[in-house]
């Protein structure tokens, strides 16, 4: 089991740095791929479970994936991001398996010479990875059982028949 938890799947091309991982996530090591003397501005997002989805109460939530493919997915839209936005880096982590309340699911920093581009490139990227990653998450609800939910924000999820 140890091994399963600290696996750690990877890619990176320049500057975009892309991993799926079953470790706790490190905002220190995900701002430090980004890192760069040309860049006057980091800027981090941390997306944590929340302990309520719609007033019922979450209990955990669980991330599975299509590891090779969401990596894929996750490159292109670093690339992109990167391109349009004149960044000097960028880096998306997802955590996969069972994330606890108040822990983080995904991290994604980045770094551009100004702070604008910076923040606008960091909420593209998240969006863009709600859209288009092949991760799935599984809410966890106290006293009832879960439901496949779509990693949007507010959209309800729908009870799958195991």
């Amino acid at each position: 089991m140890e091994a399963e938890q600290n696996q750690v799947w990877e890619l990176s091309e320049d500057r975009c740095y892309v991993a799926l991982t079953n470790s706790h996530l490190s905002s220190q090591e995900v701002m430090d791929r980004v890192r760069s003397p040309a860049a006057g501005a980091i800027v981090l997002f941390a997306g944590t479970t929340r302990d309520n989805f719609a007033g019922k109460p979450v209990k955990e939530l669980q991330y599975t994936s299509y590891n090779k493919l969401a990596l894929r997915t996750m490159l292109s839209i670093c690339k992109n991001v990167y391109s349009k936005h004149g960044l000097k880096g960028i880096a998306v982590v997802h955590r996969l398996g069972t994330v606890p309340i108040g822990e983080e699911s995904i991290l994604i920093a980045v770094s551009s010479p100004h702070r604008q581009a910076a923040w606008r490139a960091g909420e593209e990227a998240l969006e863009e990875c709600k859209a288009k990653v092949e991760v799935w998450k599984r809410e966890e609800f106290d006293g009832e059982e879960g439901v496949w939910r779509a990693n949007r924000d507010g959209a309800m999820g729908q009870k799958v028949d195991s």
